[in-house]
């Protein structure tokens, strides 16, 4: 059976870009932890363990592909000098992947791919969540957490 190149583009997209979030939040869960702010420090790793889901879950399906997860290139980190710049990089990453989520269902949904459309579909709809949990911090923010670095 032949691989659809598309299909396989889309995980192996969506893998890189999980595989950095996870890096992402996890430095900012470390910096956090250094300002002593420990309930944002508790929501980037409850981030981390979320991306990490959906990393083992487009690993899983990589594997069941019979083609070996490939996400060699990350991006750099963006820390952030305040949590509030922190929480508009994440707001910026959180939109891209929305935005590759929303175009890999769109594919699946076309080329009549139930089982890949219901993982990317299902992946949106956490990362819409993550988005929405942004903007809800971004809007709480008092100004004695504007820290900087």
């Amino acid at each position: 059976m032949a691989i659809d190149p598309r299909l396989l583009g889309y995980l192996n997209r969506a893998l890189a870009h999980e595989m950095a979030a996870v890096q992402q939040y996890m430095a900012q869960s470390r910096l956090c932890d250094m300002w002593e702010m420990s309930e944002h420090c508790a929501h980037f790793r409850q981030d981390v363990i979320e991306e990490l889901e959906h990393v083992e879950s487009l690993m899983a399906a990589l594997l069941k592909l019979g083609t070996a997860p490939n996400s060699t290139q990350l991006p750099p980190v963006r820390l952030g000098r305040s949590l509030e710049e922190m929480i508009g990089i994440d707001r910026v990453l959180e939109v891209e992947a929305i935005r590759l989520y929303e175009e890999a269902a769109a594919y699946c949904a076309r080329v009549r791919d139930f089982a890949h459309h219901a993982l990317f579909d299902k992946i949106l709809r956490d990362e819409l969540q993550h988005l929405d949990e942004l903007d809800k911090m971004s809007a709480a923010l008092p100004d004695t957490e504007r820290r900087y670095a």
